[in-house]
C-alpha cells in the first residue's frame, strides 16, 4: 500500500483545495494511504477528509509570515509519515516541499502550480534555482506550461501539463431545479448571470461590476449574483452603489450549494486578471452554462470561443460588455446548444477519473 502526502499552502473553499481533496477521494479509492499537510491551519473539508480517512496536519504558519522552522516541523512530519510520494500544491507549498528535501528522504516529490502567475520575479527565480530538488513540475493549463518553460520557471524536460479534473456527477443540468431555485432566491423570469470566487485584485470583479452596469442599461430585466468573499468585497459593493446596480447585484458570500445555483442561472461571467485552468470554469460547463471569460491563462483551454462561450480581452470592460450582449442576444435553444458542447467538451477532457488515472501513470514513471 502507498502511502501518498499532499502538501497544501493552505486549506479553503478554493479551486486548488477543491481539486486536492479530489485527489485524496480518488487515491484514497485506489487503496493508498493519504495524509495530507496544510501550511496554513485548515478552515474547509475537515469533515470530508476524515470520511475519507485522510489524516490532517498544519504546520500553522501565519499567512505573510516566513517562518524558517517550519521547514524543520515539516521533516518531522514526512519522518513520521514516510510517504512514498510528497505532492505539494501552489507556489509556498512547491518551494517549502524542495528546501525540507535538503533535510529529509523524499523517494519522489512532485510540484503542481495553479496558475500562470504565482507572484512575480522573486517567485520566478526560487523556482528556477530550486528545481533541481523536485522530480517534476506540473502545470494545470498548457497556456502556463509554455510560459514557465519561456521565463525558464522550469525546463522543458522537466515540466508536464495536467489538467483538473471534475465529478461530473457532482455537476450536471437539472431542469426540474431550475424554477424551485429560482424561488428561493426570489426571482422569475430574469435573465441571471452568475460569478463565483474569491473578493481580491486578480478576479478583477470592478471590471465586472462596471460591465453589468453597461448591460443593465440594455436588458433592463438581468442581475448579477457572486459567491465568495474576500478582501475587496466592500470596494465592489461601494462601487455597485455608485454605479446604481446595488439592487440587481446579489452578494451571496461563501456558499456550498454551487451545483444547485448553477441550475437556477442563464449564464457564468469571469473577469479574472489572470488564471491557472479554474476549477469554476470546469463547473460551469459541466453544468451546461454558456460562459463569457476572459481569455486568459487556461480558460481558453475550457471555453471554445464561439462555441461553449465567449473570450473577452482582460481588463477591457467594452469588450466584455460586447461579448455579454452577444450572449444574452441568443435564443434560449441557442444557449442551451452551447451549454451542451461545453458539456461534451468537459466529460471529453475534465472527468475526475481520468485525471485520477493519468496521476496514476505520472507516480508510477517519474518514481522508477
Amino acid at each position: 500500500m502507498k502511502r501518498l502526502l499532499y502538501l497544501i499552502t493552505g486549506l479553503d473553499y478554493a479551486g486548488a483545495e477543491n481539486q486536492v481533496i479530489q485527489l485524496c477521494r480518488g487515491f484514497r479509492n485506489k487503496g493508498y494511504t493519504v495524509q495530507l499537510v496544510s501550511m496554513l491551519k485548515p478552515a474547509a473539508y475537515l469533515d470530508e477528509l476524515a470520511e475519507l480517512g485522510v489524516e490532517v496536519k498544519t504546520l500553522d504558519m501565519n499567512k505573510g509570515v516566513p517562518d524558517p522552522r517550519k521547514i524543520f516541523l515539516l521533516k518531522r512530519m514526512i519522518q513520521a509519515f514516510k510517504p512514498d510520494i510528497v505532492h505539494s500544491h501552489m507556489v509556498h507549498a512547491n518551494l517549502i516541499a524542495r528546501i525540507t528535501r535538503l533535510f529529509v528522504k523524499m523517494p519522489l516529490l512532485i510540484c503542481t502550480a495553479h496558475n500562470i502567475n504565482e507572484g512575480g520575479k522573486l517567485r520566478e527565480f526560487m523556482y528556477r534555482i530550486t528545481d533541481p530538488l523536485c522530480d517534476l513540475t506540473t502545470n494545470v493549463s498548457q497556456e502556463a506550461v509554455n510560459r514557465y518553460i519561456a521565463i525558464k520557471a522550469a525546463p522543458e524536460h522537466k515540466i508536464v501539463f495536467m489538467p483538473n479534473g471534475i465529478n461530473l456527477t457532482k455537476f450536471s443540468s437539472n431542469d426540474s431545479d431550475y424554477a424551485a431555485i429560482r424561488a428561493e432566491l426570489g426571482y422569475a423570469d430574469e435573465f441571471i448571470w452568475l460569478a463565483v470566487g474569491r473578493f481580491v485584485p486578480e478576479k478583477d470583479y470592478l471590471n465586472m461590476v462596471t460591465a453589468f452596469s453597461e448591460i443593465r442599461m440594455e436588458f433592463g430585466s438581468c442581475k448579477l449574483l457572486i459567491a465568495g468573499v474576500g478582501p475587496e468585497r466592500a470596494a465592489v459593493e461601494s462601487l455597485c452603489r455608485q454605479l446604481r446596480v446595488a439592487e440587481h447585484v446579489r452578494f451571496l458570500g461563501i456558499r456550498t450549494d454551487i451545483p444547485r445555483l448553477m441550475n437556477a442561472v442563464d449564464a457564468y461571467l469571469m473577469s479574472s486578471k489572470w488564471e491557472g485552468l479554474p476549477m469554476v470554469l470546469l463547473e460551469a460547463a459541466a453544468s451546461e452554462l454558456p460562459i463569457v471569460a476572459t481569455d486568459v491563462g487556461g480558460n481558453k483551454e475550457v471555453v471554445i470561443d464561439h462555441l461553449n462561450g465567449y473570450l473577452a480581452a482582460a481588463a477591457d470592460t467594452e469588450n466584455l460588455v460586447h461579448n455579454m450582449r452577444k450572449l444574452m442576444l441568443h435564443s434560449v435553444p441557442e444557449r442551451k446548444s452551447m451549454g451542451a458542447k461545453g458539456r461534451a467538451h468537459v466529460i471529453k477532457h475534465y472527468d475526475i477519473d481520468a485525471i485520477i488515472n493519468g496521476w496514476s501513470k505520472i507516480y508510477e514513471k517519474t518514481g522508477n
